[in-house]
């Protein structure tokens, strides 16, 4: 429980941490996951054979770069904005054959880690040194206002890795709101959208036998650790995920395998655990057309294309203003 809280935060990561842990029941956000080490294990999640989302979007970018690179061209050039940027390995298909068919654009990679941005501008100039590269640090919803003075010439808004299943429904249409209202009639949203598929095969991307994802869920407790002189046991909570195929949301929890107390010295914070007591720190939503046609009229977009893997398990929508 709460004993005393300070009046002032010093970042939203004391601010957020302060209000989920001291809510019912208790929340973290997903987007806290990410330091070096968070970096680090997401990687190992990607090549994980059961974590099929990475496979899929490689197949689509790969085997349809040449539509989707049509799709992305103008006269006078585009400028490529990703949210969520990451490391940039599926992107840089898209980035090779756009130099290669010699297309006029600027990458604007956006992550909130600046950790993963120093290292994706350090490989894209290793790997592909004809690319103009402007990184941005910030969450999206900090970038998204930047976004839209790029008003010079085509803005190719990209959000790959289905970024937007870590947001609920009415999360996800504000979320679009705001890319909308960043866009002119002539820009583009391009965005990964995994999709409903047999509930075994999606519970096993997120809950795998060798304990990678369960370590990635846990790193959120490090990080408050480390950066709030907090003493979380790591080892008392235990990773937990869900999935309901009726509303097509998986979920992932810390779960409190004993009563026990926190102290979170830097925000002058207690923290009581119940027995089996559980913390939410993701959702991972999975669609269907139907769902991102609702989710786009919602927001004032509108389908214009839409590229699916050999397995249709995973879609790359691209969007433009209604």
């Amino acid at each position: 429980m709460k004993t005393e809280t300070k009046t002032a935060y010093t970042s939203s990561f004391h601010r957020e941490v302060t209000e989920g842990l001291t809510t019912f029941p208790k929340y973290l956000s997903s987007k806290y996951f990410y330091d070096k080490a968070g970096d680090k294990l997401f990687q190992d999640i990607m090549a994980m054979p059961s974590y099929y989302l990475t496979d899929c979007e490689f197949e689509i970018l790969e085997t349809q770069k040449e539509n989707i690179s049509q799709s992305f061209a103008s006269d006078d050039g585009f400028d490529l904005i990703e949210l969520g940027a990451g490391d940039g390995k599926k992107t840089k298909i898209l980035l090779k054959h756009l130099i290669e068919t010699e297309c006029d654009f600027v990458y604007l990679p956006i992550d909130i880690s600046q950790n993963v941005l120093d290292g994706l501008e350090r490989s894209v100039n290793d790997e592909i040194p004809r690319v103009t590269i402007k990184p941005q640090q910030g969450t999206y919803f900090e970038v998204l206002s930047e976004v839209a003075s790029y008003n010079s010439r085509k803005k190719v808004i990209m959000v790959l890795g289905s970024n937007i299943g870590n947001l609920l429904h009415p999360q996800a249409i504000d979320f679009l709101r705001n890319i909308k209202d960043a866009m002119s009639n002539k820009d583009m949203l391009f965005m990964g959208f995994d999709q409903k598929k047999n509930p075994q095969t999606i519970f096993d991307a997120y809950n795998d036998e060798t304990g990678i994802t369960a370590a990635f869920n846990k790193n959120i407790l490090h990080r408050i650790n480390r950066e709030m002189d907090a003493d979380f046991n790591v080892d008392h909570f235990k990773h937990w995920e869900v999935y309901d195929p009726e509303t097509g949301t998986a979920k992932s929890f810390l779960v409190s395998t004993q009563a026990q107390t926190v102290a979170i010295n830097d925000l002058d914070l207690s923290i009581n655990f119940a027995p089996w007591e559980s913390i939410h720190t993701e959702i991972s939503q999975k669609y269907d057309d139907d769902i991102v046609s609702w989710l786009a009229e919602e927001s004032g977009l509108e389908i214009v294309n839409q590229f699916t893997d050999s397995k249709k398990y995973y879609k790359n929508y691209l969007f433009k203003k209604r």
